[in-house]
């Protein structure tokens, strides 16, 4: 029997990595979708041909690989940019997501498919059992994403205005995991919590 297949999402700042991290930890095969996209757009990644012809040499940056803060300013000013980006990156990484998926091992409880924009593309639905997100509220999620490096609260902002909302998510979920208001060991147990009925396939 294949194993159970989960994906997890939620909205920049959330704190769905570190939910991922602690899936990892207690068996789950995590398969990164967001560190899918930056292997495929480092230098010589496999996405990097099509950029180039869709955006210009000026997409790319003087080591090779997507000038990301270049991108992220024409995607927030032009969605047809965000688009033609999404057109060329969606499909490679699908591909290589089910590659991972194909060689993990076939005993392994559960896969759990990290999928930032989960709700928004339409097309992961069907590909997982069930939809897990992780969930806080605004003001957290911009002040966690304000205190990376690189980040402010208004590019904070722009990011969250561009992803679904909390209530469409929450809508799209057959789980919710509350992360606000309590400490990673409270994280922790409800994470274990849910992949025990998981695993049990009780979700």
């Amino acid at each position: 029997m294949s194993s159970p297949r989960f994906g997890l999402t939620g909205g920049i700042g959330s704190g769905k990595s570190t939910v991922g991290a602690m899936l990892a930890s207690i068996g789950a095969t995590l398969i990164d979708t967001d560190l899918i996209a930056r292997r495929l757009t480092l230098a010589g990644g496999a996405a990097i041909p099509a950029i180039r012809d869709a955006f210009g040499a000026e997409s790319i940056a003087a080591d090779g690989s997507l000038d990301r803060p270049r991108m992220r300013l024409a995607a927030f000013e032009d969605p047809g940019a965000r688009s033609r980006l999404e057109a060329i990156l969606h499909p490679l990484i699908g591909a290589e997501a089910e590659r991972q998926a194909n060689a993990a091992s076939a005993d392994a409880p559960a896969l759990v498919f990290d999928v930032p924009l989960l709700i928004e593309s339409g097309r992961w639905r069907s590909r997982v059992d069930a939809v897990w997100v992780v969930d806080c509220d605004e003001a957290l999620q911009v002040a966690r994403v304000a205190a990376r490096p690189g980040w402010s609260e208004d590019a904070a902002r722009a990011v969250i205005a561009q992803q679904a909302t909390r209530s469409e998510r929450r809508a799209g979920a057959d789980a919710v995991i509350h992360n606000v208001g309590i400490s990673l060991v409270d994280l922790a147990d409800e994470v274990h919590r849910l992949w025990s009925i998981a695993v049990a396939g009780g979700a």
